[in-house]
């Protein structure tokens, strides 16, 4: 188990990471989830040993590792920006760790290819990295990194220089080799949609602070805050204000006023908020809040349409299936379901929302 207590670290005066807490499990995979500046890759770089926190604490397996140096911990890191031996072979690459730790030929020929096949990487094997591209350089960074079978994998972007279709194929193939690997596995990323494919436990980072922790579809579907429910939502998120009185809410402009479930004692002011993919054009049902919007700009994304539009003066975004053309300045009435939307309170809490 890797343990960090009440870690904090500065640079040159400025906080980077800001009285942090958690514990990471072995076998068990927890996803950083920011944006840029987050906080992010400076967690790593104090989980690996190469920086040391100006405060806190760090364990492993129950004994602090503050005074180990980085050499004598079982610690395998892959940035988004690969790094490889240049005269080395893309086997002898992905050997190497084998190959200081002591391993018999005959294990690690047989390992190389296992991890080469799920990286593709079999028909490279012979080849330098200068005769790879960027994406194949990377794969074989991140095939080094897994073969050794760290005691903590850190993972900093590691697909973020893949092409699509093989990004897309890793992201589905990893959680089942993560899941036979026995260690702490940290993986960061800025985007929500890859920690929903890779499931297990996601640590929401801002301003290098973790907002909010927990496994990764309960913060997707029940954010405590609203920075929790930004960072989760791709596109981005969409809010308004509105005031409640008794229940019945109205927005700031000249709409009608709509319940949110059987909430009777709300009143004040709050922020409504409703992700992208959760609006429609049709009224999906007798409760369904309407949403009068003018269009701005039309999208269309393969089998998705991306409507921007302007609701109650704040610019929104409606995801919708299909291929959807809009003009600019059409008037357009999007509709959600009462049960999509989700209500934040001044301090920026999600408030329990009753069913009727």
């Amino acid at each position: 188990m890797l343990e960090l207590q009440q870690v904090s670290h500065k640079i040159a005066g400025e906080t980077y990471i800001d009285n942090i807490s958690l514990k990471l499990e072995r076998g068990t995979l927890t996803v950083l989830l920011g944006p840029t500046l987050a906080g992010k890759t400076s967690l790593m770089r104090l989980m690996a040993g190469l920086d040391k926190p100006d405060s806190g604490d760090i364990l492993f397996d129950h004994k602090s590792v503050l005074g180990v140096p980085v050499q004598k911990r079982n610690i395998a890191m892959v940035y988004q920006q690969f790094i490889n031996y240049p005269t080395l072979t893309v086997y002898d690459n992905i050997a190497s760790p084998l190959v200081v730790a002591g391993v018999k030929r005959e294990e690690i020929g047989r390992r190389v290819a296992e991890i080469a096949t799920l990286l593709q990487l079999t028909p490279l094997l012979q080849r330098k990295p200068a005769a790879l591209s960027g994406g194949q350089q990377q794969r074989v960074a991140l095939a080094r990194a897994l073969i050794k079978r760290a005691d903590l994998v850190l993972l900093d972007e590691p697909l973020a220089n893949l092409d699509y279709k093989l990004r897309e194929e890793l992201r589905a193939e990893l959680p089942r080799l993560f899941a036979h690997m026995g260690a702490v596995l940290v993986y960061a990323t800025t985007e929500p949609t890859e920690a929903l494919i890779l499931g297990g436990n996601t640590v929401c980072m801002h301003a290098g602070r973790a907002v909010e922790v927990g496994t990764t579809m309960d913060l997707y579907r029940r954010p405590a805050g609203l920075l929790a429910a930004r960072l989760f939502s791709d596109p981005p998120l969409n809010t308004v204000a509105v005031t409640g009185s008794a229940g019945n809410f109205s927005f700031h402009q000249a709409l009608p006023a709509f319940r949110l479930g059987n909430n009777v004692s709300l009143s004040g002011d709050f922020t409504f908020s409703v992700r992208p993919h959760s609006l429609q054009t049709e009224k999906p049902a007798s409760n369904a809040i309407a949403l009068p919007a003018t269009v701005a700009v039309t999208e269309l994304s393969g089998s998705e349409s991306y409507v921007h539009f302007d609701f109650c003066g704040q610019a929104w975004v409606a995801l919708l299936h299909g291929i959807r053309e809009f003009a600019r300045d059409e008037q357009v009435q999007f509709w959600v379901q009462p049960e999509h939307v989700m209500l934040f309170d001044a301090n920026q809490q999600r408030i329990a929302l009753a069913a009727n």
